[in-house]
């Protein structure tokens, strides 16, 4: 059963999303910290006309912390106990987002497909944490090996975080092919040695 993380709640571009984390409350089961950690994958849910329309693949790549308290150091009309009374919705405005690119999609028909996806999720479209099994699946080729077809969308961001986050995906992918852990560990290798004498600008 998959975990959910929380919903979409806006976009920097078509493979750029933010979504903010469920609070306590908001869901019976709500997500822990592990849940939405650094280089996990989720799976954004689309819908069709009420009909399951498939489902953006993507990887968290950054967090973002929103606390309204942060500076307010002055003085309170109301103890932070009593805001749970009478302001229930002032405790609501903190916010933990998490920033996810988008490197595939599955289609209605169950079908995995690697790169910028054609598709685009709309605002408070539900995002799951993948599991292992669907993990597997998205990035099995047809040969029975290991595809990384949206590497070049991942390195084309140029973002700082993008040489760790390929790193961590490869010590993923290594737990869950490991008759691929040869090839595996070498691009690892080519990776930890670019994100040192090239590092990201």
């Amino acid at each position: 059963m998959r975990t959910a993380i929380g919903k979409i709640v806006k976009s920097n571009t078509h493979v750029d999303y933010v979504c903010q984390v469920y609070n306590p409350g908001e869901i019976d089961a709500w997500p822990q910290p592990v849940d939405y950690s650094f280089g996990t994958f989720v799976a954004i849910r689309l819908d069709d006309n009420g009909m399951p329309g498939g489902q953006i693949i993507g990887v968290i790549y950054n967090t973002l912390l929103m606390n309204p308290d942060f500076g307010s150091l002055g003085p309170r009309l109301s103890p932070r106990q009593d805001l749970e009374i009478f302001t229930p919705d002032y405790l609501a405005e903190t916010a933990t987002l998490v920033g996810i690119i988008a490197v595939g999609w599955i289609d209605a028909a169950g079908v995995c497909r690697q790169g910028v996806p054609a598709p685009a999720p709309t605002v408070n479209n539900p995002v799951y944490r993948v599991d292992d099994i669907d993990l597997r699946a998205f990035h099995r080729d047809g040969r029975g090996g290991v595809g990384l077809r949206y590497l070049p969308l991942l390195i084309g961001q140029n973002n700082p975080l993008v040489p760790p986050l390929l790193i961590h995906i490869v010590d993923q992918l290594a737990a869950l092919f490991p008759d691929q852990r040869l090839q595996l560990a070498l691009m690892r290798n080519n990776l930890a040695w670019k994100s040192i004498v090239q590092p990201a600008s």
